[in-house]
């Protein structure tokens, strides 16, 4: 009679063991699947932003121009297809990738500084802006590596 008793135990403890296994498994895979998520703080990273310029950027710059800045960035973003909509367990379905140029950021931001009536006085504080903004990208993880010079856009 023990002998049965301590064979159903340890088939037990194997089905429970399997299970975990295969549900631990599943979960996994799962996980890993799903592109992690990153969550963007407008506050946060105006905060973040100001503490990262340099002092004389800090200077130049109201809050309310580093707000108007930060917020044609993620515009910007958004128009490169790089701020979906939808992003509550996104598969990461990223066929070819996709490089950022800071050049070309910096001259949007200039232009729509210009467009819309923000004075920049020295076109380094958009480049201090959006070092400052991509810094913060890096901190909070949403961004993947950086590209090889060879395969950066001309």
């Amino acid at each position: 009679m023990q002998t049965v008793t301590l064979v159903y135990l340890v088939v037990a403890v194997v089905a429970v063991f399997a299970i975990a296994a295969v549900v631990v498994g599943r979960e996994a895979h799962r996980l890993d699947a799903v592109a992690p998520r990153s969550v963007y703080i407008p506050e946060e990273a105006a905060e973040f932003v100001a503490e990262y310029l340099p002092d004389d950027s800090q200077a130049r710059l109201t809050p309310n121009d580093l707000e108007q800045l930060l917020t044609f960035h993620m515009r910007w973003l958004h128009s490169k297809g790089l701020q979906p909509t939808n992003v509550v367990d996104r598969r990461q379905d990223i066929s070819t990738p996709v490089v950022i140029s800071e050049t070309n950021l910096t001259a949007y931001l200039l232009g729509e500084a210009e467009r819309t009536g923000i004075e920049i006085i020295a076109d380094a504080d958009v480049v201090n802006v959006v070092d400052a903004h991509l810094a913060y990208f890096e901190a909070i993880g949403a961004v993947g590596p950086r590209a090889d010079a060879e395969n950066e856009p001309s």
